[in-house]
Order: C-alpha cells, then structure tokens, then sequence
C-alpha cells in the first residue's frame, strides 16, 4: 500500500494499530510501514511513541505487538462494560448447568464483537475471542443481533456477499430474510454447522425498553446438540440480564 500525502498523526497512528490482528499479532517495522501504508521514517516516530506510552511494545525479537494500555483504556468502553459486568455471573451459571462455551456479544456496524465468552474445557473448539469480531449473518448471535438490527443495517448485510463458512452457511438473502423473520417470532436463533461442521449454537436477546443490545448463547457440539432443550435455558439467561440492565438504568 502507498502512503497517502496528507494523511493526519491520528490516522497515522491509527492505521499502525489497525495493521495488527489475530493473524499478525507480531510485526517488524517494515511489516507495519507496509500493512500501515506509511513511510518507514514515519512508522520508527510513531511507533517509538506508541511503545513509549504503553500502545505498543517492542520485543527482544524486535517485532512490535499490542501493549496493556490499549487493553486498560478498551476495559473502560462503557457499552462493554457495565453489560460484562451484570452478564458475566449469569454466563457462569449458564456454564455450570451445561458446561459447554458460553459467548456474549454485541453488533458495532455491520459486524459483532464478543465482549465474553466462557470456553468449557471439553467442550467443542471454537473461532471467537474476546474482542474478536465476526460477521452477523452465521453465528447464533450475529442472527440475534442482525435480526434486531435497524431496517437499514439489516438491508445493508443483506445487499453484501455473505461469506461462506460452511456448506451450510446461508448465503442466499432471501433464505436469510426468512431465517430472521423467525428468529424474531420464536425469540432465540440457531446457527447449525454455520461457521464450523461441529459446532451448533443458541442464542438469544439481551434487551433494554430501547430495544435490543447484545445476545448470549451456548456453543455445543452438532452431535450432542439439542436445539428444543438448549433455547430455554438460553432465553432464560437473556431475560435474567435484561432485567439487570433495567435495574441498573433505573437507580
């Protein structure tokens, strides 16, 4: 990528974090000149700043990777937060009464971010991390989400190719729009074998009077789910949340 002439210390700085994922959580300083599209000489003052005030840190291999003040100062976004907060105790009874992954996210544009999640230990694999983000259209979260969403954001996700995960993933957006349509008349979703051939999820609502604000849900694996059993305790779950949320915004 070429640099761009103009380009503001925000952006710049910016763009060097944004150089950063899951795939390429180390980079060397031509690494994130490139993925940054910044002038090498820029990236050595940036990053040097960066690695100064805790954003970055530098390793003995000399490749840059994300700091702990990033993470302190994300901690303190307040829609992740306070639902954390009240979420998280009822994720973990969710978890003792299954002992399967329990995940909570919510939408920011046109993607999800998993705030939690409580990984079971001999419970399927899965894809999602805190913090991660993933598409709206597969997960039985990202279906919750997507099927609450404002008409526009729903029409937006609907107009762009959806990714094929699975043989299975819904990448037709007529099917998709009648695979909303009953999420929103049965009150959970389940994404079966969307994202990965064994895994299942369910998940449902967690609301506020202004609508829906993030969903929680149960990953199990496809050959021991059972859908009918798992959306109640999952519904349950949402309602215990959204009555805390209430609670907390009426004090």
């Amino acid at each position: 990528m070429r640099a761009e002439p103009g380009r503001s210390v925000t952006s710049k700085v910016l763009a060097l974090l944004d150089a950063f994922s899951p795939a390429t959580p180390a980079l060397t300083l031509s690494e994130l000149a490139r993925r940054a599209g910044l002038p090498l000489s820029t990236v050595y003052r940036r990053a040097a700043e960066l690695v100064e005030w805790g954003a970055l840190e530098r390793g003995d291999d000399g490749r840059y990777r994300i700091g702990l003040r990033l993470w302190e100062v994300g901690s303190l976004a307040p829609r992740g937060l306070g639902l954390r907060e009240l979420a998280l105790p009822v994720m973990e009874d969710l978890y003792e009464v299954t002992h399967e992954n329990v995940q909570l996210a919510v939408r920011q544009g046109l993607e999800l971010v998993f705030i939690e999640r409580i990984a079971g230990r001999h419970a399927v694999p899965v894809l999602t991390r805190v913090g991660g983000r993933f598409a709206l259209h597969a997960t039985g979260v990202g279906l919750v989400l997507l099927a609450h969403a404002p008409a526009e954001v729903q029409t937006q996700v609907l107009a762009a190719p959806l990714e094929r995960y699975t043989a299975l993933t819904i990448t037709d957006p007529g099917r998709l729009r009648r695979c909303l349509a009953e999420v929103r008349r049965v009150g959970y979703a389940v994404s079966d074998r969307q994202v990965t051939m064994d895994a299942l999820s369910v998940a449902a609502p967690i609301r506020v009077p202004e609508g829906v604000v993030a969903a929680i849900s149960l990953v199990v694996a496809h050959e021991r789910a059972d859908p009918v059993a798992l959306a109640p305790l999952v519904q349950a779950a949402g309602r215990v949340v959204s009555r805390a949320l209430a609670q907390t915004a009426n004090r």
